[in-house]
């Protein structure tokens, strides 16, 4: 796995970790929970999520074969983007 593949990787799970805690501030009633998730994710996406972005954008302008999304998609790993199908109607 490369440098570029782990820093996404990371960043994916940190991305993760952050929705959770963002479902569980929705999912329960007690306010005291609902506040601390929301802290938490915000924590989380201000202190780590955001600089760790700044990070691997910039190794990315740095190191161009890091750009790990847009090569999976030349090889054919991730789908390309495509418009629904749209169905005439008979």
């Amino acid at each position: 796995m490369t440098v570029g593949q782990k820093l996404h990787q990371c960043l994916a799970q940190l991305e993760g970790a952050a929705a959770s805690l963002k479902t569980f501030c929705l999912d329960t009633d007690d306010q005291t929970a609902k506040k601390m998730y929301a802290q938490l994710s915000d924590t989380l996406q201000n202190q780590v999520i955001s600089p760790l972005q700044s990070r691997v954008n910039y190794v990315e302008t740095q190191e161009p074969q890091y750009k790990v999304y847009q090569q999976a998609m030349k090889q054919g790993e991730i789908p390309q983007p495509h418009q629904p199908q749209q169905y005439d109607d008979e």
